[in-house]
């Protein structure tokens, strides 16, 4: 591994785009740390603490995941990539839905169209959420009412105009960087930010288990099982991320010419796990709205006692909360994937292109072969998914502390560095590709 890092080094394009990518990450974890104008940090701290402890803080910190921080310390970057997320998967869903994306999708240039549209959707969520949140730090008492806070220290219609306008902006400019490292730097650059700043919570983390090992909050024997149910989370979640199933598909020899065409054997490959971590997102959106709503209804009617009730069956420590939230990433898993892969599509493409797989009729017959494979080994992937979303809430319970890994971030993680790693591993073979063939006919003609 150090001996191909030395050698991506040695090549200048390479070089060169990987250099870009640090820098353009540093500008992004950079921005992380600049607050918002009229901010107190004290008392968003309070708010940010109170807001917590009434709702369980899961819908605060899924959000703050993606922003690396930059959410809770209400910084400009403070949306960070999520209103781009959105738009993304909005825009995936209506393609299938609107017959006019879906044609236009076809097209030559119909998915640059596409990317455009996803721009200005995320300029436009990014604006809403802006506002919301200018509002909601000016009126923090609408959501804590027993709390008296004082988040702003000048309210008013141009710090809500300001706000609004600095949050579209760096989102904006957070999405101009994302795309930039794609085409100019390596790896996905919108997937290399999120990355950035699930992995810029590690010192922290690192730093919470060493003061609870200290404090005897966790014992040394826990701690070393927890650590090793981690590494075997990351080797599963590489096994599913490289698991495919491969339909062997065969094209029918054509003479046009002079030539002959086709006749060649080739494969369909489908992922046991097509759907990435869509699932889970939807599932946790679902699942914090109910322990969301029952704690701020809380904070406004204290004495109904059968909200608390209800707050105890949805709470993150509830096997009921776990049964469900299994459920809805195996659901979302299907239905996300049933998205991604049209079977009726892959189809007519085969039959228009001349290629059939060995047994079954073109057509039809293809397609139905198609749905059921993709239909079982979706199983496996989706059990996976709800498998490592609901482990760290098991862990959470068994180690009495906070959860300190999610299911989200070691599949974003593992995803995006097996993808980056694999872009590098192209540009050395691209480059090393007449070196390796000649040592090796070589120690053929050493070895006979």
């Amino acid at each position: 591994m150090i001996k191909a890092f030395q050698n991506a080094f040695k090549i200048p394009e390479l070089r060169q785009r990987i250099i870009f990518t640090a820098l353009m990450l540093i500008v992004y974890r950079l921005g992380a740390h600049i607050t918002l104008p009229g901010i107190d940090d004290i008392e968003l701290e309070k708010f940010f603490d109170s807001f917590r402890g009434r709702t369980g803080g899961s819908v605060l910190d899924f959000v703050d995941l993606f922003s690396g921080g930059a959410f809770k310390q209400m910084t400009i970057f403070a949306l960070g990539i999520q209103p781009y997320i959105s738009a993304s998967i909005v825009m995936q869903l209506l393609t299938v839905v609107i017959p006019f994306l879906e044609k236009l999708s076809k097209e030559p240039d119909g998915r640059k169209k596409i990317t455009q549209y996803t721009r200005y959707a995320t300029v436009i969520l990014s604006a809403i959420q802006g506002i919301m949140i200018s509002l909601l730090l000016q009126r923090p008492g609408a959501i804590i009412s027993s709390e008296n806070i004082q988040i702003v220290t000048n309210p008013g219609i141009w710090w809500t105009l300001l706000t609004m306008i600095t949050l579209m902006a760096g989102t904006s400019f957070v999405m101009w960087l994302g795309e930039q490292i794609t085409e100019r730097g390596i790896g996905q650059g919108i997937s290399l930010i999120i990355t950035i700043g699930i992995l810029s919570g590690m010192p922290g983390g690192i730093q919470t288990i060493f003061n609870q090992l200290l404090n005897r909050q966790i014992d040394l024997p826990k701690l070393v099982i927890f650590l090793a149910l981690g590494v075997v989370a990351i080797m599963g979640t590489v096994f599913i991320t490289f698991c495919v199933r491969k339909i062997p598909v065969q094209y029918a020899r054509r003479v046009v010419g002079r030539k002959v065409m086709g006749g060649q054997a080739t494969h369909i490959p489908l992922r046991v796990n097509a759907a990435g971590m869509i699932p889970i997102i939807f599932a946790v959106t679902l699942m914090q709205f109910p322990s969301t709503v029952l704690g701020l209804l809380q904070s406004q009617f204290p004495t109904w006692a059968w909200i608390g009730g209800l707050i105890a069956v949805f709470s993150a420590t509830s096997p009921l909360y776990w049964t469900v939230y299994a459920l809805l990433i195996i659901g979302f898993t299907y239905f996300y994937t049933a998205v991604q892969i049209n079977p009726v599509q892959m189809a007519d493409d085969l039959r228009k292109y001349g290629g059939f797989i060995p047994g079954i009729r073109p057509g039809k017959k293809t397609a139905d072969y198609i749905n059921d494979t993709l239909t079982r080994i979706t199983l496996p992937g989706a059990v996976f998914l709800a498998a490592i979303a609901v482990f760290p809430l098991l862990l959470q319970g068994w180690l009495g502390t906070g959860a300190l890994i999610s299911g989200a971030s070691i599949l974003i993680v593992v995803g995006v560095v097996l993808d980056t790693v694999s872009q590098i591993e192209s540009y050395l073979t691209m480059r090393h590709y007449d070196g390796f063939l000649k040592d090796r006919r070589v120690r053929g003609r050493r070895t006979r």
